[in-house]
C-alpha cells in the first residue's frame, strides 16, 4: 500500500500479528507474535519465546510482512 506520495510504504501491523522478520532467529524461526505496541514494539518469538524490545523506526524497517492478522474481518 503506497500512502503519503513518494514511494512511502506504511507496513500495516496490530497487536496479536504474526509477522515476518527479515532475519531468522537463531532458533530457526522467522515468525514473531507483536505484544506490545506504542512507540516501542514488543515482539515475542515463535519458536523459543525469546522477547525483544525495539523503537518502532527499527522494527518497521526489519520486518517484511504480516504472515496473520489478528483482526477479525
Amino acid at each position: 500500500m503506497i500512502e503519503g506520495g513518494i514511494g512511502m510504504e506504511i507496513k500495516k501491523f496490530n497487536l496479536g500479528d504474526v509477522v515476518r522478520m527479515k532475519k531468522k532467529h537463531p532458533c530457526g524461526s522467522w515468525e514473531w507474535v507483536v505484544t506490545r505496541v506504542g512507540a516501542d514494539i514488543k515482539i515475542r518469538c515463535c519458536g523459543c519465546g525469546h522477547q525483544v524490545m525495539m523503537p518502532r523506526s527499527k522494527f518497521e524497517k526489519s520486518m517484511t510482512q504480516v504472515v496473520k492478522s489478528d483482526q477479525s474481518g
